[in-house]
């Protein structure tokens, strides 16, 4: 095992391939798998039994719960919640075999791999299946179970299969403001529970 680790934890069960990178105060518990070229930030937690493919970039202090499964293609920015059981995708059209079925499609990355960003602050709910070529934005919020097949804007909170935005979240998670359809709102927001502001413009999200 050849991996970079400034003063984190690791736990004896966990598995770090080749040129790894764990930053300061980051925690790997049992049996997780971190993939060779990874670069996983300060202060993160991974939990137990996750998997994080090769050459994944994720920022500081986020937190991946158990059971998550990061594939090849992923970013993740600093303040990320990831909850258990969430499965990241990055082929639209995957097949095991070329079209005859005589060969095995290689696992590296292709012209069908497709990215995902995750930005700063946004939480992902438990057991949800996110698509790729997609984004999920600033201090947006996945509610648990959804299936995510198109990007999520800043600040808006997506549920359900497909996942479809039903409200505006502040960055300390509590909901603002429910809707049927974002483009039709344009107002001022004040968060109840915290006191920040918000500026809506048909739908679209900016602190004030």
């Amino acid at each position: 095992m050849s991996a970079t680790l400034a003063a984190a934890f690791v736990h004896p069960t966990a598995i770090l391939e080749e040129n790894v990178e764990i930053g300061a105060g980051t925690q790997i518990w049992d049996n997780a798998h971190v993939r060779h070229s990874t670069s996983i930030g300060e202060e993160c937690i991974v939990g137990e039994k996750s998997y994080i493919a090769y050459g994944v970039k994720i920022g500081n202090r986020v937190k991946i719960n158990a059971f998550v499964y990061v594939c090849t293609g992923v970013s993740i920015l600093d303040g990320v919640m990831i909850s258990a059981g969430t499965v990241f995708t990055n082929d639209r059209f995957p097949r095991a075999t070329t079209p005859d079925l005589l060969h095995l499609r290689p696992s590296e990355p292709d012209e069908a791999t497709l990215p995902t960003l995750v930005r700063e602050g946004a939480t992902i709910g438990a057991h949800c299946t996110v698509g790729c070529g997609l984004e999920i934005g600033r201090f947006a919020m996945v509610g648990m179970g959804a299936l995510v097949t198109s990007s999520v804007p800043d600040f808006h909170l997506a549920i359900g299969a497909p996942a479809r935005s039903i409200a505006i979240v502040c960055r300390c998670g509590r909901p603002m403001l429910r809707f049927d359809d974002p483009a039709s709102v344009t107002r001022d927001l004040i968060c109840a529970e915290c006191g920040r502001g918000y500026v809506v413009r048909e739908g679209r999200v900016s602190e004030s």
